[in-house]
């Protein structure tokens, strides 16, 4: 795959706990434990396309549970930088766990600097994307993060009666 050029600007969002022990828009999570895209030690920020898609992240890793002081971050992607889509015919198996084809895919576009955006599907909800963003790239510096606001989680969405 080769690099694209973004021809507008994009917003993808992410949640965590600002008290926690790294900053919401960072990579340290991904230093420390592998993801469906990176192995442990590889520096990538998962974020998604849509506010609730990154909701219905966050919930699928807690097991369900309500996360305790979860923000949220904007993170405007501006026109003019480097993308690519992930396609998923392309790579069999890159849905399956353990997840080691879509890791091996992950790490490569990462170390070779293809792009600093990666557009992939979402595994919990499949016509939405996210987007994983590369730090090491020399275009990270043009990607900006809000401040964090935040999370008013439903909690129906955890079986409390309405």
């Amino acid at each position: 795959m080769t690099a694209q050029v973004l021809d507008r600007g994009l917003t993808a969002y992410r949640i965590g706990d600002p008290s926690g022990l790294h900053p919401i828009f960072d990579a340290t999570g991904s230093l420390i434990a592998p993801g469906r895209w990176n192995t442990r030690g590889g520096a990538m920020i998962y974020a998604s396309e849509r506010f609730s898609t990154a909701l219905l992240e966050k919930l699928v890793h807690g097991s369900g549970r309500l996360p305790p002081n979860q923000h949220f971050v904007a993170i405007a992607i501006p026109r003019g930088i480097t993308y690519e889509v992930f396609s998923p015919p392309g790579l069999p198996g890159w849905d399956s766990m353990p997840p080691t084809v879509s890791r091996a895919y992950g790490e490569r576009w990462s170390l070779e600097l293809r792009s600093v955006i990666l557009i992939v599907p979402s595994i919990v909800a499949r016509i939405d994307s996210n987007i994983l963003i590369n730090p090491a790239h020399p275009e990270f510096r043009l990607i900006e993060a809000s401040l964090h606001q935040p999370v008013f989680w439903d909690r129906r969405l955890f079986g409390a009666p309405v």
